[in-house]
């Protein structure tokens, strides 16, 4: 990134990021400050699996890089900035803590945020919709561990792409996630049960996190939109001054933005 785009990155007025994994070898602390040097934000949301108890319980993995992550967190909230944290099940502990406020940072089991133009979107983590982790804790578990091993092995497959001169950032997790039937039927029923939740609030749409699969569209009038992760696609959303809601991939050599197509007429009602 050229010196020019830096210059050029306006104050946005809502972040969106989840699935960072602080405590985890796989964590990319060192993309995700980058970013949040350029969104300077009115607000920030966290949604879910910000730092990893689960990995944690097995080993701990905490760079400085991680720690100025949190530092800078706390730092836009004692400067004024809305920090919300919204557990997830990586971090389910912290839901005991729902309510609170740790160190300006507000923590809650969710948020239903209303945008510059006006549509109301639920801002969950979205574990509530995989019935895996509700049901089979110990699958979910095993999925996890196999997960972070696909990622650690991009670690290495992008350090040999590097010596070898070949362009662009490919990830083994996603392309493995593409191939495998089961694993494309599990994402579509997990977005169609967030919508279908959002639905039955009388909200516009819905802002999750918890599949590690980042997306921005609008399905059957709502708005489906999934932060992605900071392990391997390292991707957030922004919503801008007027309420326009963009995608970001912060892991491509050059930042790629997707933006929401425009909304149909809007479904919310008074709840």
């Amino acid at each position: 990134m050229g010196s020019f785009y830096r210059a050029a990155m306006p104050k946005v007025r809502s972040l969106f990021l989840s699935d960072i994994h602080l405590g985890t070898r796989a964590c990319q602390a060192e993309r995700l400050l980058d970013f949040l040097r350029e969104h300077p934000a009115e607000q920030t949301f966290l949604i879910g699996d910000i730092v990893d108890f689960w990995a944690m319980s097995r080993s701990i993995c905490w760079t400085q890089a991680q720690n100025t992550v949190v530092q800078k967190l706390l730092r836009r909230a004692r400067h004024g900035e809305r920090v919300v944290l919204i557990p997830g099940n990586h971090d389910e502990a912290l839901r005991d803590y729902c309510g609170t406020v740790f160190g300006e940072i507000e923590v809650a089991d969710e948020v239903v945020h209303e945008t510059a133009d006006g549509r109301r979107l639920l801002l969950i983590h979205g574990d509530q919709f995989d019935q895996v982790t509700r049901h089979h804790r110990w699958v979910a578990v095993l999925g996890d561990q196999a997960y972070n091993l696909l990622v650690r092995l991009n670690l290495w497959l992008s350090w040999v792409r590097r010596k070898l001169g070949r362009p662009g950032y490919w990830s083994l997790a996603g392309y493995a996630k593409r191939k495998v039937k089961t694993a494309l039927n599990f994402i579509f029923d997990f977005e169609e049960s967030a919508v279908r939740h959002a639905r039955e609030r009388g909200l516009d749409g819905v802002v999750c996190g918890h599949i590690h699969w980042a997306t921005i569209r609008d399905i059957d009038g709502l708005a489906y939109i999934n932060c992605g992760d900071w392990v391997d696609s390292c991707t957030a959303i922004v919503e801008h001054g007027d309420g326009r809601l963009e995608l970001i991939a912060w892991g491509a050599p050059a930042p790629q933005r997707q933006a929401l197509p425009a909304p149909a007429a809007s479904t919310a009602v008074e709840v």
